[in-house]
């Protein structure tokens, strides 16, 4: 906030047992010059005190009742004091545009709506297009001035901004309201990416229109706001707060964007400019976690791991940099750093942070964009962190391991902390298809666990997680083809080719374990299933083909390997479905390495005493 050397304000508000000022004053009077004929209250400095000074007093009152809610160590009265604070300047805002437009107003007026708007935007964690509202409104109250608004309604916020920064030019004391109120203009734009509209705005804050650079990193260190009067209105935030907040919050977009499609020196460059810039603890977390996976992408997992150390020290584990740090280790080798990480993972995202006091302010985090799947923020629910440590464990061969944190995995997804998970079970036997998203993670839990029991030797539990998940997945229904590609399956209901890829999976598992135990019978009902259900699968058709030539059902058998020619011959098509990423994993386990020289054993074998 903006010190002030002017006497304290006076003492009114909205408090009991107090008189109350009228906001508008008599008509005929120019709102400068303008007094009141109503009761004034207490400790004021007498009737003749103008409406532009007690206005004045009234916004610095409410800054400094701002200040008090965001110290506020209870959330909840914190809140209802900022929410006192907003309607507050929502009223100032109100008297003041209630009067025509006038120069010697317009400063106090520019900062009462961008202090409105901090808080609206503060409070609501974001900016919606209410803000815009107001910022246009102001922009038009500047051109009325002039009597310049008519034709310049139809250029929209971009024409505005070019009409009323040059109209400023030849008014000085405009400038530090503007300059604020476009670090708004600014934040609003960037936050919505109209990085278009966003480059032109700073070019002509600049002076510099003309100019090709569309790189917004030197247009913000370039843009420097005219500093306020020592008697100026107080605010929450002054202009170059913004565009310290705008300069951090530009360099991690961009670094995040540079990473994501692969430029990882820029995006290394970028990421330490954010570092280096106004960044909040918890940004400077994210930053640091993005800094490690950019790191260890460039082959550099020692200087990655020491970003990652730094995000979690002095506070309580935060997902994302567990995560990263479990990729690092993998890198490295070291298993069981990597495992540690992972179980350290699953812990922190058990964790429900209380909400903290609100930050009054136009901040980094509400101009950053939301974490998705490829972003290395995204660390996913507790349930994907547990599988992922299960399934981690299953690969590098410890299965008892594995066999526990499945079990685990199942009971945190019937928990009753999970969305829509008590019912889960019930819901899929009678049929039930509210939670599709929910039922593929229990029936591939059935499936791994079923593994699991494999790598340990145990047939009989291994056959009936591999019966539960049939049984899920036969009452499943699949996700329309028109979904879109299948990278989104895992966040949602599944693709019927994943659907039907699982159920394969599941029968030919159940098949191997009858094999194991000597019922070919039931075996031959299991792959003989699978191949009417993916006719396509070779898997499928070799486990099939294997048990008809074990049963010595040869006529069956040779028809098979003959539709398997065929078959191979054939165009491969590119399947426009990509599969989940623990189902391919699994689908390689059950798929047999020689398969294709079992397969010309039994050319040799079968097919030449009979002369094909």
């Amino acid at each position: 906030m903006q010190k002030r050397t002017d006497p304290s304000p006076l003492g009114w508000g909205s408090r009991r047992g107090r008189a109350y000022l009228s906001a508008a004053p008599s008509r005929g009077l120019g709102p400068a010059s303008a007094t009141l004929s109503h009761q004034t209250p207490l400790g004021s400095s007498g009737p003749h005190a103008s409406c532009l000074d007690l206005w004045r007093e009234k916004n610095d009152q409410l800054v400094r009742q701002a200040k008090v809610a965001q110290d506020s160590r209870q959330f909840l009265r914190g809140q209802q004091l900022a929410q006192d604070v907003l309607e507050g300047f929502r009223g100032l805002l109100h008297s003041l545009q209630g009067l025509p437009a006038a120069v010697p107003v317009l400063p106090l007026e520019l900062t009462v709506t961008c202090n409105f708007i901090t808080m609206k935007a503060s409070l609501a964690q974001g900016f919606t297009e209410d803000q815009a509202q107001d910022i246009q409104q102001s922009l038009e109250r500047v051109l009325e001035t002039q009597e310049q608004l008519g034709p310049r309604l139809e250029c929209g916020l971009r024409g505005l901004w070019d009409s009323v920064l040059h109209y400023s030019s030849v008014l000085p004391e405009l400038l530090p309201a503007l300059h604020h109120l476009a670090g708004l203009q600014a934040a609003l734009w960037l936050s919505t990416d109209c990085l278009g509209d966003l480059t032109l705005l700073l070019q002509t804050l600049n002076g510099n229109q003309s100019e090709a650079s569309e790189d917004l990193l030197p247009l913000l260190k370039t843009w420097s706001p005219p500093a306020e009067e020592s008697d100026a209105p107080l605010t929450l935030q002054d202009a170059q707060g913004l565009r310290d907040v705008l300069l951090t919050a530009s360099a991690y977009r961009q670094g995040l964007q540079e990473l994501i499609t692969g430029s990882l020196p820029k995006a290394l460059s970028s990421l330490q400019e954010a570092a280096s810039g106004l960044c909040p603890r918890s940004v400077l977390v994210q930053v640091y976690t993005v800094l490690g996976t950019c790191l260890r992408k460039m082959g550099n997992p020692q200087r990655a791991l020491l970003y990652l150390v730094a995000a979690l020290k002095g506070g309580s584990p935060w997902g994302p940099p567990l995560l990263e740090a479990s990729r690092v280790y993998q890198q490295l080798g070291n298993t069981a750093a990597e495992l540690e990480s992972l179980e350290l993972l699953v812990d922190a995202l058990s964790v429900t942070h209380s909400p903290e006091a609100p930050q009054l302010l136009i901040e980094v985090e509400l101009l950053l964009p939301q974490p998705n799947p490829a972003s290395p923020l995204h660390c996913g629910t507790q349930s994907q962190a547990k599988y992922l440590l299960a399934s981690r464990c299953l690969q590098i061969g410890r299965a008892e391991d594995a066999a526990e944190h499945y079990l685990d995995l199942l009971a945190l997804l019937l928990d009753d902390s999970e969305p829509k998970m008590p019912q889960l079970w019930e819901d899929a036997r009678k049929g039930t298809n509210e939670s599709p998203h929910c039922l593929s993670w229990v029936s591939a839990t059935y499936l791994l666990q079923g593994r699991a029991w494999v790598q340990l030797g145990a047939q009989k539990e291994a056959i009936s997680e591999f019966s539960r998940c049939l049984e899920l997945l036969f009452q499943a229904t699949p996700k329309d083809k028109e979904q879109g590609p299948a990278s989104s399956c895992e966040q949602g209901c599944m693709s019927d080719v994943a659907l039907q890829q699982l159920r394969v999976a599941a029968l030919i598992s159940r098949g191997l374990q009858w094999v194991a135990s000597d019922q070919d019978t039931k075996a031959l009902q299991d792959f003989l299933l699978s191949v009417q259900m993916c006719p396509g699968s070779r898997d499928a058709s070799f486990h099939l083909l294997q048990t008809l030539r074990r049963m010595d059902r040869r006529d069956e058998a040779i028809a098979l390997w003959w539709s398997l020619e065929a078959q191979a011959k054939l165009p491969q098509e590119n399947a426009a479905w990509s599969l989940p990423l623990y189902l391919e994993t699994y689908l390689s386990w059950i798929r047999s390495p020689d398969r294709e020289t079992l397969l010309e054993e039994f050319q040799t074998s079968l097919l030449e005493p009979c002369d094909l």
